[in-house]
């Protein structure tokens, strides 16, 4: 499994990424949606992988949500990158990264255009299930001082 790093510009969202494929067999999904297309974002996943999110400080971490108020975007307060997605359901975590957050990001192929705000709320979550990582962590090293 290639494993591979990445992280905001400034640091503070660091992910660490396990992939079961080579990265030439992953083609990152562009959203169309006006946050993501502001955000030059372009995603990549894989249900088999896994995925470590790293905060050091979560005072400087904007958790945003938009569209169907469903999926939270991850985006440094500090640098402005955006990092990844999250989405909850139930107990399990799912979560996508921006490929352009990641150390090797030009080793992925070609990106495609995708339009997940032309799906509802539930095609869109199981989409993310079918998908997205399953297996996700989040730790944080500093929380909010008082």
């Amino acid at each position: 499994m290639p494993q591979i790093n990445g992280s905001c510009y400034c640091g503070n969202i660091r992910l660490d990424v396990s992939l079961s494929r080579a990265l030439s067999d992953y083609t990152p999904r562009a959203c169309d949606c006006d946050f993501c297309q502001k955000h030059a974002s372009a995603y990549v996943s894989d249900p088999r992988g896994s995925l470590r999110i790293r905060i050091e400080n979560e005072a400087e971490v904007s958790r945003f949500r938009q569209g169907s108020n469903t999926a939270e975007m991850l985006v440094c307060r500090t640098c402005g990158v955006l990092t990844g997605v999250l989405y909850r359901d139930g107990d399990r975590l799912f979560g996508t990264v921006n490929a352009r957050a990641l150390d090797c990001r030009a080793s992925f192929g070609e990106q495609q255009s995708v339009s997940p705000k032309s799906l509802s709320a539930e095609v869109k979550a199981q989409r993310w299930r079918d998908i997205w990582f399953a297996d996700v962590a989040v730790t944080r090293s500093r929380l909010e001082q008082p």
